[in-house]
């Protein structure tokens, strides 16, 4: 049985993080006991007469029945997003949780408490120390050992590196388990290779304590122009001759800033984020609740200031995330209809775990 929980963003628990205004006060909810959906499957059996009351045949019926609706219920409990050919998920709250997934390269970016679905992934992309943003690390260690897969590979600032090995030897203290991973210090400009066809990259970002973004490049080689004139057994033989034939080009795929001002925008440096097919990016504040001086005060961006400075985004798709917890579904959509107006990019916003007004 697959059970269906909505999650208030009026948490009663502090924020983790200490830049974030407190949310409102909560709100009780009484759990809805009817499903929200009724998935019924007619099963013909013939002869009708002959095989009727069967009990083996009953069986059966029920379990195609149970596996339909585990398929229809997997697919509308399905929360992401398909962008320029990456399906993308996760949960990100302002001050509460950050984790966002991308299948297809094995990456999470932050994690601030392990969503299940990111135990999955080999690597991970730490922006900075914050808890909202690091708290699940241990867990996912842990939890990637228990199930025997592969200890993953963690990226960090080199700033924090130390005190994130400081972190899992307590644990590793107290659990008297191994907890294995390999921890990578990648600082801003240096590249490392994820595997033969992607390459990470931090970028400089800007929160109240030290950060960086990250951008995921594809990797293919392309024959010199000096060269397209020749036939196949020509570029073979200048192949087998130790020649340098081609040229390695590297496109962003996807880019994730993490917390940070919208300095990165004017930013020279951070060129490749602005123009990957994806650009993940944070949108702490949405509206003139709070102002722009404020947003940049606790290190976060203001969605005007993303409006004002649209000119200078060159993706083909933008997700909105680490909103508020202040603020509801309608506010959120509300605020990407006006970037949408700004950009050519599609944006979208990562909604999961906010509610809606209308939610009882």
């Amino acid at each position: 049985m697959q059970l269906s929980m909505t999650i208030s963003t009026t948490s009663p628990f502090p924020s983790l993080s200490p830049h974030h205004p407190p949310p409102p006060p909560p709100t009780i909810e009484r759990p809805n006991s009817k499903p929200r959906q009724t998935l019924r499957v007619s099963h013909h059996v013939g002869p009708p007469q002959a095989l009727k009351g069967s009990g083996f045949l009953s069986a059966i019926g029920r379990a195609i029945e149970e596996e339909e609706y585990r398929k229809a219920r997997a697919e509308v409990s399905r929360k992401g997003f398909d962008l320029e050919g990456y399906s993308i998920e996760g949960i990100s709250i302002g001050g509460h949780e950050t984790c966002v997934i991308v299948p297809e390269l094995k990456t999470a970016f932050d994690i601030g408490r392990c969503p299940s679905r990111a135990v999955q992934q080999n690597f991970v992309f730490i922006t900075h120390a914050h808890l909202d943003h690091i708290g699940g690390l241990p867990m996912y260690v842990a939890t990637r050992a228990l199930y025997n897969l592969k200890p993953p590979t963690i990226f960090v600032p080199p700033c924090i590196k130390e005190d994130v090995e400081k972190l899992f030897d307590i644990h590793r203290t107290m659990s008297q388990a191994e907890l294995k991973f390999d921890l990578v210090a990648l600082d801003i400009g240096e590249t490392y290779e994820m595997r033969n066809n992607l390459v990470v990259r931090p970028f400089k970002t800007c929160h109240v304590i030290p950060s960086q973004g990250y951008v995921i490049y594809s990797v293919r080689k392309k024959l010199r122009k000096q060269y397209m004139h020749l036939k196949g057994k020509q570029i073979e033989k200048l192949k087998k001759s130790g020649v340098e034939i081609t040229d390695t080009i590297l496109s962003p795929e996807v880019a994730f800033t993490g917390d940070t001002t919208s300095d990165f925008l004017l930013d020279p440096r951070s060129a490749d984020a602005l123009r990957a097919k994806i650009l993940i990016t944070e949108a702490t504040f949405l509206d003139e609740g709070y102002s722009i001086e404020h947003a940049r005060e606790h290190g976060h961006t203001h969605l005007f200031e993303l409006i004002e400075h649209a000119q200078w985004i060159r993706n083909k798709a933008i997700l909105l995330t680490h909103f508020s917890s202040r603020y509801n579904i309608e506010d959120i959509r509300q605020a990407v209809s006006k970037l949408q107006l700004k950009v050519s990019a599609k944006v979208v916003a990562l909604t999961e775990g906010f509610k809606s007004m209308h939610s009882s």
